[in-house]
């Protein structure tokens, strides 16, 4: 086969769910957007609720209703965006709960889906989505009213545990919510580990789910196989790859695998990261092309069939750090030309 194969295990998916929600002073959801961080919403999404989570969070309404298809009804499916042009059919027939930003969108759902549950997203300090304090306040007799499923905020700089912008938004967060009765969310996977104060009724797990970091003690999800084309002999003196970018120095035996910068295997790691057979890493050399990979296997004792670019040696954010990324952009690059194989 010359796809390669993208490993994706489930149960672990579940058990890091099962983790942060033990963790969690309230109950954990699930952010499953961007399909479910490349891994598949629907396969993802039916083993969450399966394992028990009944809170989803995505970021547009199209999101949601693929959501809604695979785990039917009963999960509470959240929105990010909120209600937008275009969207009050799909709220509406798929049961999903928009969480508001603006007075904007506000007038507009009430105008277009008065009788239809909402949230609502407020800005504690990111600038990014949701209702400013003065906005909020304004709105608060209006929002009451409308008794909200749920009120969020987002923090910025959770992955770093000391920053002083953490303590900032909850105390922002408190503030504009102590007078909502309703139930409240702030924290995503790193919030859970600030602590409790920052969790109140539900937690908004995503990239702690599948074994990424600030979550260090997630099980591992991916495993990512490339079957190698061809192997050849190459000279001192000769060159591997567009632009002649590596140059050998002695005799290396150079395997040339199907995969490259198409299937999210970015060009920023050539020359830098490493793939393994079995336990021995073998380096990446030469450029990274659309489809294929230079790999240096001369410590290889036999010619490989395969080599493993994520495994149990080699994490999603080892993997981000030879290409100057973080492990988000590494799980939603993954491309669609690997064979997904659900474990």
């Amino acid at each position: 086969m010359s796809s390669a194969e993208l490993y994706i295990n489930l149960a672990n998916i579940c058990s890091n769910w099962n983790a942060l929600n033990s963790l969690s002073n309230g109950v954990a959801g699930a952010v499953v957007k961007a399909n479910a961080y490349g891994l598949g919403i629907k396969e993802v999404g039916i083993s969450l609720a399966k394992a028990g989570a009944r809170d989803f969070f995505v970021a547009v309404a199209e999101e949601g209703a693929a959501l809604r298809r695979a785990i039917g009804p009963g999960p509470k499916i959240y929105i990010f965006s909120g209600h937008m042009v275009g969207d009050t059919t799909l709220l509406r027939d798929f049961h999903l709960i928009p969480l508001i930003n603006s007075a904007k969108q506000l007038l507009f759902h009430l105008e277009n889906s008065s009788n239809q549950l909402i949230g609502i997203q407020l800005d504690t300090g990111m600038n990014r989505l949701g209702m400013e304090a003065t906005e909020f306040q304004e709105l608060n007799e209006t929002i009451s009213k409308l008794k909200p499923e749920l009120i969020i905020s987002h923090l910025a700089c959770a992955d770093d545990q000391t920053h002083p912008m953490n303590e900032n938004q909850l105390v922002n967060f408190n503030a504009m919510t102590k007078d909502i009765n309703c139930k409240k969310s702030l924290a995503a996977t790193g919030g859970i580990l600030l602590g409790k104060q920052y969790h109140f009724d539900i937690t908004r797990p995503g990239i702690g789910l599948y074994g990424g970091n600030p979550y260090s003690s997630a099980k591992r999800v991916i495993g990512l196989k490339l079957p190698v084309i061809q192997i050849r002999t190459v000279l001192p003196g000769e060159t591997v790859g567009y632009s002649n970018t590596w140059t050998a120095k002695k005799i290396t035996k150079v395997a040339t695998v199907s995969s490259g910068y198409a299937d999210g295997i970015f060009r920023s790691m050539s020359n830098k990261a490493t793939l393994y057979y079995n336990e021995i890493p073998n380096s990446i050399i030469g450029r990274i092309s659309m489809d294929l990979i230079g790999v240096d296997v001369s410590n290889c004792k036999e010619d490989p069939d395969y080599l493993w670019l994520l495994n149990g040696t080699q994490s999603i954010d080892d993997l981000a750090d030879e290409a100057n990324s973080i492990g988000y952009e590494i799980l939603t690059a993954l491309g669609q030309r690997y064979n997904r194989i659900y474990i």
